[in-house]
């Protein structure tokens, strides 16, 4: 009577909650396992090696602490003007940031990683999303920073909340890298190390 090979046990190196959600669409059982790194860009580091230094390392930092494990790791960026902008941290900078976007494209960058410690193999992947906003009044941004408090949010909204309204259009090859979480590489890269998705 032959095995069924051993699925190593998957790791989700985050305390997201969109990411979380997304990775359960996937019905893999999974840990999640914050990793603690410093994302402060390095001196010029361009927005596509600042998500991807930062998705690796999110994936790397777990790798001691979960060996044997298949350990995901993303990082996300949003550019406007061809600059990375920061997370608003607050209400009021949340509102100045939508008043910017307003009638603007903005695009994302999200950086995913999915790192097997059994052979000490990765797998990178770079999604990219166009998102352009429709023209917001003052009163549609406050009263969607007030909904939403997308204060912790690359890009300033919530696209599983209310996000969508504040959009003309939405641009991308995979919906799910928007939120966070490209699951279209995620899922080629899960069957490469041995996870049956579906």
């Amino acid at each position: 009577m032959s095995r069924q090979p051993t699925v190593p046990q998957l790791i989700l190196a985050s305390e997201s909650t969109s990411r979380r959600q997304l990775l359960g669409q996937l019905r893999i059982p999974f840990l999640c396992a914050p990793a603690h790194i410093d994302e402060t860009p390095l001196p010029e580091e361009d927005p596509e090696q600042l998500v991807e230094r930062l998705a690796r390392q999110k994936a790397e930092a777990l790798e001691h602490e979960h060996a044997g494990a298949v350990i995901i790791g993303a990082d996300q960026v949003a550019l406007f003007d061809g600059e990375a902008t920061s997370k608003p941290g607050s209400a009021e900078r949340a509102r100045a940031m939508l008043a910017r976007y307003s009638g603007h494209s903005v695009v994302f960058l999200t950086g995913l990683c999915v790192l097997d410690t059994r052979s000490a193999c990765s797998y990178y992947h770079l999604d990219r999303t166009q998102g352009v906003f429709r023209t917001l009044s003052p009163d549609e941004i406050a009263r969607y920073v007030d909904a939403d408090e997308p204060v912790a949010c690359a890009g300033c909204f919530k696209v599983e909340s209310l996000g969508p309204s504040l959009f003309d259009a939405i641009h991308s090859e995979d919906p799910s890298g928007l939120p966070g979480l490209p699951l279209i590489a995620l899922s080629r890269f899960l069957r490469e190390t041995g996870f049956r998705a579906p």
